[in-house]
């Protein structure tokens, strides 16, 4: 699936750069200017540091209509108010949006406008979907850099970027775990808390492997303690 990061007439070739360096990080390559040259500048290709191939192998067009014809779904970044009359999705909804879209759409773009005053309105009716990063200050303080840098991050399950799953523990162990909670639980004369017992059913279902070898580590320690305590040991 094509999936162009389309940069909208961007004035400084430092933003440009860190861009085509933030999809690099992400797994994300295909880069689209829009009326601009400032690519051009040295200081794009210093900032991308590494991400070099982005910018040989970026197309430029004239307007973001010509960027946009081979699209089939595009999404928009803005923050504008003024585009009240239309869904204004989170970074998380977008990621949610385009995974479900990625399965019947063949090509998806993501739109970011001008550093000074974003994207016209007449270029917001040209996207499908508008999107916001949501920010505790009002003023819009990120750069489009840093922009492009939480969407390739937010996104990133698109190019399949995630870190390994972790190793759930076996069922033998988690059965183990449980008897052995049963039995401790008698015990310390508890058995009949029902809440409790409950909660440590419902908490060892979702134990990862190395959190169940280490939490029957404990229970032997603490088995053996109570073991030695009724024998009289110190």
């Amino acid at each position: 699936m094509r999936f162009p990061f389309i940069l909208v007439s961007p004035a400084r070739a430092e933003n440009i750069g860190a861009a085509a360096r933030a999809m690099k990080t992400m797994g994300f390559s295909e880069l689209r200017i829009v009326a601009s040259d400032a690519w051009q500048d040295p200081a794009a290709r210093r900032v991308a540091h590494g991400a070099g191939e982005i910018l040989d192998n970026l197309q430029t067009f004239d307007t973001l209509a010509d960027a946009l014809h081979d699209i089939e779904f595009s999404v928009a970044t803005t923050a504008r108010s003024r585009a009240k009359f239309r869904h204004y999705a989170t970074p998380t909804q977008v990621e949610t949006q385009l995974l479900e879209k990625r399965q019947w759409v063949k090509s998806m773009a993501l739109v970011f406008g001008r550093e000074d005053n974003g994207l016209t309105n007449e270029e917001l009716d040209l996207v499908d979907l508008l999107t916001g990063i949501p920010m505790a200050n009002d003023y819009p303080s990120l750069n489009l850099g840093q922009a492009v840098m939480v969407y390739s991050y937010q996104l990133s399950a698109l190019n399949q970027v995630a870190a390994p799953a972790p190793q759930i523990a076996d069922a033998q162990q988690l059965k183990a775990l449980h008897q052995r909670f049963q039995h401790l639980l008698v015990q310390l004369d508890v058995s009949n808390d029902e809440k409790l017992a409950d909660w440590i059913d419902q908490r060892i279902g979702v134990l990862e492997q190395r959190d169940s070898a280490m939490l029957h580590r404990l229970l032997h320690d603490i088995e053996k303690k109570l073991i030695d305590k009724s024998s009289g040991k110190v």
